[in-house]
């Protein structure tokens, strides 16, 4: 009879059930083994977050100076280069207030080399009073032993003494007027003299202006959230639009507080992005924030409260990416990630203790602004002025 008939399992069949349960157990305990063995060596040391997006530097491009916008060379997802020409403002208002600068510096550099010429001259007429003086006082000195042998009359002798006080009080005069006139200029040099170096800021002040009307990208990298619009009036500090430098952005992943306890500053990291399939980033743990989002947020949550329930806090944990891998394939900010840090050596630090050596981003597009300036400026002294100084004699 077979099983059909009987409706129980032969015992071939139930052999075969029994070999397929022994190969099954065996195949699973194998894949536990395999498993186990994984955890043990590795598994236990990842510490794994799908909580994790892309971040980088929105660098906001904001007007310095006030004016109507009739440029615009640059639009979103446009690539620019550090320096690149991206908005220019109406330059007519700023260029007039440049040439009436030049003009100050120039007008200011005659007048002061005024000033030092009537120091000049005040001393000289302070030279010529006091030999008057000495003069006066001879005179009546040598004819007031004549008035008693009657050589001179008393009137004459009178018209002596009233010569030597009236060479005393020009002396006077011219004395005071050197005082005040070396006063404007003594120790002083005519180029670095205050009224000159402040017309010379003023140069500057209205040079600068007149160069930012043509705004350039500080650094390189896309265009973003451009709000400017050609004929629009901005004023100072608007922001216009922003540039993001995509070769140097980095993970913020957001790991559970119960596992911060193995994470160190060093450790490395292996990383995937949702849009790429078969792509994986490497990196490390640069260093974990100092406090948790709720924490930094607008509006932080009161927990005492009655009705108080636990949650789980997340901390950000900043992660660097290798730059050759970035350029290979880029990541926009905002993309989400899945992390995994090897916390198989956790010895280190988990915050950081030692201070940045090295600025951490810059730019040097606004480094030579005042160059040509400079050049302009001592055009301007030499045009107008010899060069002279005053010491006090």
């Amino acid at each position: 009879m077979t099983e059909k008939d009987t409706g129980l399992p032969t015992p071939e069949t139930r052999h075969k059930r029994k070999e397929a349960f022994i190969f099954m157990g065996g195949a699973f305990g194998i894949i536990f083994l395999i498993w186990l063995i994984y955890y043990l060596i590795f598994g236990q040391f990842e510490i794994y977050t799908d909580d994790a997006y892309v971040s980088g530097n929105l660098v906001t491009l904001m007007s310095q100076v006030s004016g109507t916008v009739i440029q615009i060379n640059a639009d979103d997802t446009d690539f620019v280069h550090q320096g690149q020409t991206i908005i220019k403002l109406n330059p007519h208002d700023t260029t007039i207030a440049f040439k009436r600068a030049r003009a100050a510096l120039a007008q200011t550099v005659r007048q002061t080399r005024q000033w030092y010429d009537n120091a000049y001259q005040a001393e000289a007429t302070v030279t010529l009073r006091h030999a008057n003086l000495i003069k006066s006082q001879l005179d009546l000195k040598r004819r007031v032993g004549l008035v008693g042998e009657r050589a001179i009359s008393r009137e004459e002798l009178q018209h002596y003494q009233t010569a030597l006080q009236a060479a005393e009080a020009q002396y006077k005069i011219a004395l005071h007027q050197s005082i005040a006139a070396v006063s404007l200029v003594n120790h002083t040099h005519l180029y670095t003299h205050p009224a000159v170096k402040r017309a010379i800021q003023d140069f500057k002040i209205a040079y600068l202006n007149l160069q930012r009307t043509t705004i350039v990208a500080p650094v390189t990298g896309y265009i973003a959230k451009r709000s400017v619009q050609v004929g629009q009036n901005i004023a100072v500090n608007t922001p216009m639009l922003a540039i993001v430098p995509l070769d140097a952005v980095w993970v913020d992943a957001n790991y559970k507080e119960s596992q911060l306890s193995h994470l160190r500053i060093g450790q490395p990291v292996t990383l995937s992005a949702d849009a790429y399939d078969d792509v994986t980033y490497h990196g490390k743990v640069v260093g974990l924030n100092a406090g948790t989002g709720a924490a930094f947020a607008l509006l932080p949550p009161q927990n005492a409260t009655g009705n108080w329930i636990k949650i789980v806090q997340r901390l950000p944990v900043r992660i660097s990416l290798d730059p050759d891998e970035l350029k290979k394939n880029p990541l926009e900010i905002g993309l989400s990630m899945r992390v995994t840090v090897n916390a198989r050596h956790h010895n280190g630090k988990q915050l950081a203790t030692i201070s940045p050596s090295q600025p951490v981003y810059e730019t040097n597009v606004y480094a030579h602004q005042l160059a040509d300036a400079n050049k302009l400026i001592h055009h301007i002294l030499h045009a107008n002025a010899e060069d002279v100084s005053f010491k006090e004699s």
